[in-house]
């Protein structure tokens, strides 16, 4: 829960609007936009890539995956993966293992947007736990995460 804490901390520090949720666990981006009914589109899911070394953040729709090579090519990147579990699980001590919000910037981590997460008005994200989830506004979080957006979506087939 202190996660959760954090980040609302830091979006009630810069007066902005969001909404708590508490859900059902969830442990996929998808399960999460079942247990709010939302479309998973609207559902931002943060995956840890490891950029020449150092870690960031690529933060894509539930609906599809990240597309490594794009990711690479886009920015000019010698070597890019994703990271494992155990790799970052330090980086997210106040966090469940894979339950981080894409607040990167609060843990000096640049991010990177889907180019997609900007169509809704709304973004929706993990606050830290399997459970507890933050609604608000995509402009609010872009100017707080000031994420660097474009096209890197590997769409999955369903």
């Amino acid at each position: 829960m202190y996660h959760v804490n954090r980040v609302k901390e830091y979006l009630d520090q810069q007066h902005v609007p969001y909404q708590h949720m508490v859900h059902r666990t969830a442990y996929t981006a998808q399960e999460v936009a079942a247990e709010e009914h939302i479309p998973g589109k609207m559902v931002a899911k943060t995956v840890i890539v490891r950029v020449d070394g150092r870690f960031a953040m690529a933060v894509v729709p539930a609906t599809v995956r990240v597309d490594i090579g794009s990711l690479k090519s886009f920015l000019g990147a010698e070597e890019i993966r994703l990271a494992n579990e155990l790799e970052f699980t330090g980086l997210f001590a106040d966090c469940d293992v894979g339950a981080m919000s894409p607040f990167g910037n609060l843990y000096g981590l640049p991010v990177y947007v889907e180019e997609s997460l900007t169509r809704d008005p709304e973004i929706v994200f993990n606050a830290g736990t399997h459970q507890d989830t933050i609604h608000m506004k995509y402009e609010d979080f872009a100017r707080l995460v000031e994420p660097r957006v474009f096209s890197f979506a590997l769409v999955h087939a369903v």
